[in-house]
């Protein structure tokens, strides 16, 4: 039997390649590898072959008409894009999140879309959980393409991923996008979260196993009640909420101590960028994180936006990413 959901990705793929992309795996060490959409000028292998291209089935490696060995020579040396990577959140892939904002995108910005450990094709053998492993596994990841210097943007539980990539490298990340996160997922936090959303704990929340669980997520995550076919939930079920048991590892290694919390001290500058109706992490929170950060963070919001913001409101969503991005870019023009 047809699997919608599922179904849908050969089209979307068409689409990203379309749009200059490329589905990549990059290996970082040994056993750990991960997934990312790339500019397809920027996937070369590495000398260990490390970089590789993923072929989708039923097609052959073959150049694209304007990578053919004649129409190379009629090439001029193309002016170097600022480099944007869009890191997801827990429900799904990168390229399934970020679907409705890379079209926006793609002709002004070098674009990079990882899947996460466990989501994608990304997987490791290594034990560690942390969203500081994963930050350091897209650094590493982004050093092997060639990146030097990014915007990153993060949602959710991929916004963790970015701030503490963003902290642990400020060389590589020039400035930083954040919607419906927070800097740590601490015990507090946490508590509080569930307690207010009416779930027991994170898994029950993030992995749900009935479609009666995916609509109460789906429910909490938009501003607006979304009606889908009984099918289409139990599709989405069985296409994205895999690697149950290493997702759930990612859930119990989020959560820190309260008294291991610190607010770090950043020198970029920051959007936190909100619905206002976000019921999973509130607008109070993030204006006292807008406060904590200080003078280089900006907070913008969308109105009739929940959660989901970049889902249900990607045209308000993508307007206020461009003006920031346009932003940066300008800020970089001038310092050089």
């Amino acid at each position: 039997m047809v699997n919608w959901v599922e179904a849908q990705k050969p089209l979307l793929h068409w689409l990203v390649r379309g749009a200059g992309l490329r589905l990549q795996t990059i290996e970082i060490e040994p056993g750990t590898t991960m997934t990312m959409w790339v500019p397809k000028d920027k996937a070369t292998k590495t000398k260990a072959g490390a970089v590789k291209e993923i072929v989708p089935e039923g097609k052959t490696a073959s150049p694209d008409d304007d990578d053919k060995p004649e129409k190379k020579k009629k090439k001029k040396a193309k002016k170097e894009k600022p480099a944007v990577v869009l890191v997801h959140g827990f429900a799904a892939e990168g390229i399934i999140t970020w679907q409705f904002n890379f079209g926006v995108l793609v002709n002004q910005y070098d674009l990079y879309i990882p899947d996460l450990f466990f989501f994608g094709g990304s997987t490791t053998a290594a034990p560690d959980r942390s969203p500081d492993f994963q930050a350091r596994s897209l650094a590493a990841a982004l050093d092997r393409l060639g990146v030097r210097r990014c915007t990153a943007v993060g949602f959710s539980y991929g916004g963790m991923v970015a701030f503490k990539m963003a902290e642990l490298r400020p060389d590589l990340v020039r400035a930083l996008v954040v919607s419906g996160s927070v800097f740590a997922m601490t015990d507090s936090i946490s508590e509080a979260t569930l307690e207010q959303l009416g779930f027991a704990s994170s898994s029950e929340l993030l992995m749900p196993e009935s479609t009666k669980g995916l609509k109460a997520l789906l429910k909490v995550s938009m501003h607006k009640k979304l009606w889908l076919p009984d099918f289409l939930y139990k599709d989405y079920l069985e296409a994205m909420f895999t690697n149950r048991k290493e997702r759930a590892e990612l859930l119990e290694g989020l959560v820190i101590s309260n008294t291991d919390a610190k607010v770090p001290s950043f020198n970029q500058r920051i959007l936190l960028l909100w619905g206002e109706n976000d019921k999973v992490f509130n607008l109070e929170l993030a204006k006292n994180m807008k406060e904590q950060l200080g003078e280089k963070t900006t907070l913008q919001t969308i109105k009739k936006a929940g959660h989901l913001l970049h889902v249900e409101r990607p045209c308000a969503y993508n307007r206020q990413l461009k003006k920031f991005l346009a932003l940066v870019k300008a800020e970089d023009c001038e310092e050089y």
